[in-house]
């Protein structure tokens, strides 16, 4: 698959900011790949995606060098709101998604449709589908406001499912939510992706981003430090050392091989710790 976002030599700073939010960065995404952002905060990952959408420099100004292209076309090329039919953004806190200016869930999901000028009965057809994907057709007619904050980050995610975008840029969906609340909104991601969707998703909780994701991209002081295999950056200790958190069963792995336990390689998903760190248990033959 080709490259459906290109960052060529991006380096971005805000208005009146004295240090740049993204140095020298060059990434290729291709299409219908997840790809997981982390960093320490303030590292720029929210930067990234707001370069991605278009939002910087046109929405935050800025200055802005180097080149951001979507499906081949600089963002900077793109009319008001026309990227918005290409790329999905879903806000950390899913009350700042909220519109406002209508009164049921239902309603709500079909706001941006409405904004597009889509006929009313492929908005409807297209929103029963939304809710149905993200599990809230049983709150289609309740208030947006009376949500708890796991089923107002599911309606924020249907009304963007519901535009159909081919790319989803989500920035710390789970931050506010509960175990309960963060494996729903996980569930909905991976329905994205097993639909070929585009993901980037920015997460501090590594263990999903090692369960989900295809690639991971690690930022440090507005630089890509890391960007390639899961299973390779999320078992590298050193990244410690720049404020990232790897997954508890690498960190586990890397311990266990310092103490003299051949792992056949460093497990990043509580199921390869099964195989890995049960396989090496069993055999026993570096035990004396």
């Amino acid at each position: 698959m080709g490259a459906i976002i290109e960052l060529n030599n991006v380096t971005y700073s805000y208005p009146l900011a004295n240090e740049c939010a993204i140095k020298n960065v060059s990434l290729k995404l291709e299409e219908g790949r997840f790809y997981g952002v982390i960093g320490q905060n303030g590292s720029g990952k929210t930067t990234l995606c707001s370069l991605i959408r278009g939002f910087a420099p046109s929405f935050f100004r800025g200055s802005l060098t180097g080149e951001v292209l979507v499906c081949g076309k600089p963002t900077l090329d793109y009319k008001p709101g026309e990227l918005s039919l290409k790329i999905g953004y879903v806000f950390q806190n899913p009350f700042s998604q909220i519109s406002g200016v209508k009164d049921t869930v239902f309603e709500e999901v079909a706001f941006g449709l409405e904004n597009f000028g889509v006929p009313v009965d492929e908005i409807e057809e297209r929103v029963i589908r939304a809710v149905e994907l993200t599990g809230i057709s049983a709150l289609a007619e309740k208030n947006p406001y009376e949500l708890s904050g796991g089923q107002q980050q599911r309606m924020a995610l249907a009304s963007i499912i519901v535009l159909e975008p081919d790319i989803m840029v989500i920035d710390e969906p789970t931050s506010q939510l509960d175990p309960e609340g963060t494996e729903s909104v996980f569930e909905i991601i991976k329905g994205m992706k097993d639909r070929k969707k585009t993901i980037i998703l920015v997460e501090h909780k590594v263990d999903l981003i090692a369960e989900h994701a295809d690639e991971v991209i690690v930022l440090d002081k507005g630089e890509v430090i890391r960007f390639g295999s899961k299973d390779a950056i999320l078992s590298d200790e050193t990244l410690l050392e720049c404020g990232v958190q790897l997954p508890n069963i690498a960190l586990l792995g890397n311990k266990l091989t310092r103490s003299g336990v051949p792992l056949e390689r460093i497990p990043i998903t509580e199921q390869q710790g099964v195989e890995i760190i049960g396989k090496a248990l069993r055999t026993r033959s570096w035990c004396k």
